[in-house]
C-alpha cells in the first residue's frame, strides 16, 4: 500500500486528468493506480496498461495510501467510504474539510483545488491540510499536485472557493475574453478564421510571457501604459470602463456556486 492511489471519480474530466497527470510523471506505477467509477470501464489510458478500475469504492480505499475524491459534490454523500487511517484528499468544489471528515470517517483531509489543465502539467492546485495531516502526508500532496503543475499549501480554507473561481476553469473566462477580441474582429470584416488563428496566437503569447517572465500582470499593464502607444489607449478606455466591476463579479458569481455546491 506504501505507494498507492486511488482517484474516486477518476474517469471524470478532472479526476482523468489528474490521473493522467501522476502517471505521465511517474509519481505512480499504473498498477499502483486505482480508479472507481459506476461502469467499472476506463478509458483513454491505453498508453497506461495494468491501471485497477472498480465500481466499489471500498475495495478501492482498502488498497490506497492516497484517496482523492473526485466526483461531483452533490454526489460527496454517496461516497461510501470509511477509512479513519488514510490520507483523503478532495477537489470537490465547496465540500469542507470537516464534511470531507464526516464522510470518510478521516482525520487526516486535504482540500485542494486543481483544473483539467493538469493533464499538460499546467494546472495551478492550491491546497488546505486539516489539522492532522502530518509533513510526510505533506510530502505525498506535494508530488501529486507537482506533478499537475504549480502548487502551494494554503493557510485559510476560505481561499480555496476563491481558487475554485480563479484557477479553476480552464479555459473558461480566459476564452470568454479571447472570444470577446474574436467577434470584435469579425465585425471589422476580418474573415472568422483568421480571427480565431489571430487570438490564439496572442493567448499563446500572452500567457507565455507572463508565466515564465519575471513581470507581473500590473507591470506589463503599466508599461504598455507609459508606452503610450496604441495599446495604451486601448487600456486606459478598458480601465475607465465598469470592465474590471464586471469581472469581480463575474469572480464573485462562481466564488458564491462553489459555497452553495458544498
Amino acid at each position: 500500500m506504501k505507494n498507492t492511489i486511488g482517484i474516486i471519480g477518476g474517469s471524470g474530466m478532472l479526476g482523468r486528468t489528474i490521473a493522467r497527470a501522476i502517471l505521465d510523471r511517474k509519481i505512480v506505477a499504473p498498477e499502483n493506480l486505482w480508479i472507481s467509477n459506476r461502469s467499472g470501464e476506463l478509458q483513454g489510458f491505453e498508453d497506461h496498461p495494468g491501471i485497477n478500475i472498480t465500481t466499489s469504492n471500498r475495495e478501492l480505499a482498502e488498497a490506497c495510501r492516497l484517496i482523492i475524491l473526485s466526483v461531483p459534490p452533490a454526489l460527496a454523500s454517496q461516497i461510501g467510504i470509511e477509512v479513519p487511517n488514510r490520507l483523503v484528499a478532495s477537489v470537490m468544489a465547496g465540500v469542507t474539510i470537516s464534511r470531507i471528515r464526516e464522510i470518510t470517517g478521516s482525520k487526516r483531509v486535504v482540500r485542494a483545488m486543481s483544473s483539467p489543465a493538469a493533464e499538460f502539467g499546467l494546472a495551478y492546485s492550491p491546497w488546505v491540510a486539516g489539522p492532522d495531516v502530518d509533513s510526510r502526508d505533506r510530502e505525498v500532496i506535494f508530488s501529486v499536485f507537482e506533478a499537475c503543475g504549480l502548487t502551494d499549501e494554503i493557510e485559510d480554507e476560505s481561499q480555496i472557493d476563491c481558487f475554485t473561481a480563479l484557477t479553476g476553469p480552464v479555459p473558461g473566462f480566459v476564452a470568454y475574453f479571447a472570444e470577446c477580441m474574436v467577434n470584435y474582429a469579425v465585425l471589422t470584416g476580418i474573415s472568422p478564421r483568421v480571427a480565431d488563428r489571430a487570438v490564439r496566437q496572442l493567448f499563446l503569447a500572452g500567457g507565455k510571457m507572463l508565466a515564465e517572465g519575471s513581470a507581473t500582470p500590473a507591470d506589463h499593464v503599466r508599461q504598455m501604459i507609459d508606452y503610450a502607444g496604441t495599446t495604451a489607449e486601448g487600456l486606459l478606455a478598458m480601465k475607465a470602463s465598469p470592465v474590471a466591476d464586471a469581472i469581480a463579479d463575474g469572480l464573485n458569481a462562481a466564488v458564491e456556486k462553489s459555497r452553495r455546491m458544498g
